[in-house]
């Protein structure tokens, strides 16, 4: 997926990357985003711990 808005699917996505120790970066070549906006999406939601 390109631009845009997240999904829901893509959040659940990062989560669940997230809870497998994966490194944003990681997170976004997986979702085929940006790793900024992996890294904002954490951070607007509490960050790691969030």
């Amino acid at each position: 997926m390109g631009g845009g808005r997240l999904t829901p699917r893509d959040r659940e996505d990062i989560e669940a990357g997230l809870a497998a120790g994966l490194a944003c970066a990681a997170i976004a070549r997986r979702l085929g985003r940006p790793t900024s906006t992996v890294s904002r999406e954490v951070a607007r939601n509490g960050g790691r711990g969030g």
